[in-house]
């Protein structure tokens, strides 16, 4: 599993898909907000949590694509399926190696760019924690959409619109205890809403997508 998941983060550095696109997608969106709206300090402070959720969101939706594409094309794919390793593994390993390439940047790089947004000042505590607790979620619901979809020409279109219906969950319960944490209010219920998300995907999904891999595998 460590051999998979550093060949992975190789792959995803030297392909373009790690580090760099999803913060420079996620920059511009917080920059072009501010543009958008106005100079209007107050606006920005109450609609920011929800912004900067919604970028760290598209930012995660760019690279899902590459989770298994690359190894569709050079038949790495069927060499894993028939590792030892499970295919339940494997996809748990990419789904990590997602996060760990294209989330936790944003994770490191919100409560920074929440200063462009106004961000209130109580609110970057909880900015970061419901990220932190939330791109998981992203990055493992992602895993199961590429695995829907391996295989299929220009079929990142149809990955978007199978997966964004599945973060609407993740989108809300995140962005709530952001606002909530910068307006001082009690953050427990979304917290834990959003926690019980990422714990659940984490422990079902893995076995769903392996089980479409397999399908598409044969």
């Amino acid at each position: 599993m460590i051999a998979l998941l550093t060949r992975d983060l190789r792959l995803a550095v030297r392909a373009g898909g790690g580090f760099g696109h999803g913060l420079a997608f996620f920059l511009i969106v917080t920059v072009l907000v501010p543009f958008g709206v106005g100079p209007q300090t107050d606006l920005l402070t109450r609609i920011a949590p929800g912004i900067l959720w919604i970028g760290a969101l598209l930012a995660c939706l760019l690279s899902l694509d590459r989770i298994f594409a690359l190894d569709w094309e050079d038949g790495s794919l069927d060499l894993l399926a028939t590792a030892p390793l499970p295919m339940e593994g494997i996809v748990s390993v990419k789904a990590l190696a997602h996060w760990i390439t294209t989330g936790l940047p944003l994770v490191l790089a919100a409560p920074v760019l929440g200063v462009l947004l106004n961000l209130a000042g109580p609110g970057y505590l909880w900015l970061f924690v419901s990220l932190a607790l939330g791109t998981p979620a992203l990055s493992v619901i992602g895993t199961f959409g590429a695995a829907l979809t391996v295989g299929l020409k220009r079929g990142g279109l149809l990955m978007s619109l199978l997966v964004l219906p599945l973060y609407v969950p993740t989108l809300i319960f995140g962005a709530e205890v952001a606002r909530r944490g910068a307006e001082g209010l009690a953050v427990q219920t979304p917290l834990l809403m959003l926690a019980g998300i990422s714990f659940g995907v984490a422990a079902l999904l893995p076995f769903a997508s392996a089980a479409v891999l397999r399908i598409n595998l044969r």
